[in-house]
């Protein structure tokens, strides 16, 4: 009986040894965007983010590239600091919150919780994820996440 507690024990340390691992497995930092190569669509201009469940709203300056290839970037200040800087790839995302030291990433789809990524998809044409709200008009533009009860609206420069 002793012996099987022991190998109990010892096979769910293993196994949480390797979930452990899994989560230290994160991709690489993707390289520097430079927005000056070609291929780039180029975007700027002023939005609110309004946080999550009505928290509250930030103003500030967005700016949001796209590429043909699924490539996005995108960045959100409020002078002089940087709240939010994005970016993906076909295969691969990244966020960084700067005022909180707060860094996510992973590959494949990004989670619908980061809607800062989303901005480049539906700005490239590509479809928002199930139940979220996109418009865009002469007027400006609003991406919405209804069920976080999350958006962000502005406009672009012209």
């Amino acid at each position: 009986m002793g012996k099987m507690r022991i190998m109990a024990a010892s096979v769910s340390f293993l196994l949480l040894g390797a979930a452990g691992c899994a989560t230290l497995n994160r991709p690489e930092p993707l390289p520097p965007v430079n927005l000056k190569t070609p291929g780039w669509t180029v975007l700027q201009g002023q939005a609110v983010w309004h946080l999550a469940h009505n928290q509250r709203e930030i103003a500030g300056d967005v700016l949001a590239a796209y590429r043909a290839d699924g490539s996005g970037f995108v960045q959100f200040s409020k002078a002089p600091f940087t709240l939010v800087i994005g970016q993906e790839t076909p295969k691969q995302w990244q966020v960084e919150f700067p005022p909180q030291n707060r860094h996510y990433s992973g590959k494949g789809q990004p989670p619908q919780r980061l809607i800062w990524l989303y901005l480049p998809r539906v700005l490239a044409g590509k479809v928002p994820p199930e139940n979220w709200i996109w418009r865009q008009d002469t007027n400006g533009w609003r991406l919405e996440n209804a069920a976080a009860q999350e958006s962000l609206e502005g406009y672009f420069n012209q």
